[in-house]
């Protein structure tokens, strides 16, 4: 797949807006993704996460990603404040062959309870189905992030089951929650 350009116009519903990431965010982001829940739940080295960890992948990896079509990333940030991030936001493990992708999302401490990251995935899912021509969409958690999986149901995904030892996680495994939506859901429109 060629590149992933960003929404022209960004993507919005008034109170949320999902944009390219700034330079002038960094401070926002990394004091965000500090958060203690974001570390248990989004961060899976077993090393404390630090400034240099964020800058290596907003400095290479996150770039490279999309412009490799594989991945690309948003912050989410106050729709009236397009300054203040409210946390961040991506379509990523891209499968343009099967037609399949992943969405994640995390938000700041600050952000939490107002149904930010759900409408944050919400944007995300009518643009990979409309834009990307997704036919599937993943959404995983781990089992004990309750918040999470409240998120991918409000936004209309459908639990599928667990996925034992799914993947590499702070210095162990971890077994994921899985849920999809597809296009074809009425909760997708």
């Amino acid at each position: 797949m060629p590149e992933l350009l960003f929404p022209d116009p960004e993507l919005t519903d008034g109170v949320v807006t999902l944009r390219a990431w700034r330079p002038s965010d960094h401070a926002q982001r990394f004091a965000g993704f500090s958060d203690p829940l974001c570390q248990r739940f989004s961060w899976g080295s077993s090393e404390p996460f630090t400034e240099q960890h964020q800058l290596s992948w907003a400095g290479g990896g996150e770039e490279s990603a999309r412009l490799r079509g594989e991945a690309i990333g948003f912050a989410i940030v106050d729709a009236g404040d397009p300054g203040r991030v409210w946390g961040g936001a991506s379509i990523y493990d891209i499968a343009v062959a099967e037609g399949r992708a992943a969405v994640g999302y995390w938000l700041a401490g600050h952000a939490r309870g107002r149904g930010s990251a759900t409408r944050a995935v919400r944007l995300l899912t009518r643009w990979a189905f409309d834009d990307l021509a997704v036919a599937r969409l993943e959404l995983t958690c781990g089992p004990d992030n309750s918040a999470s999986q409240q998120v991918a149901e409000r936004s209309g995904f459908t639990r599928e089951g667990l996925l034992r030892s799914h993947l590499p996680f702070q210095g162990g495994r971890r077994d994921s929650v899985l849920f999809s939506l597809l296009p074809t859901d009425p909760a997708s429109r």
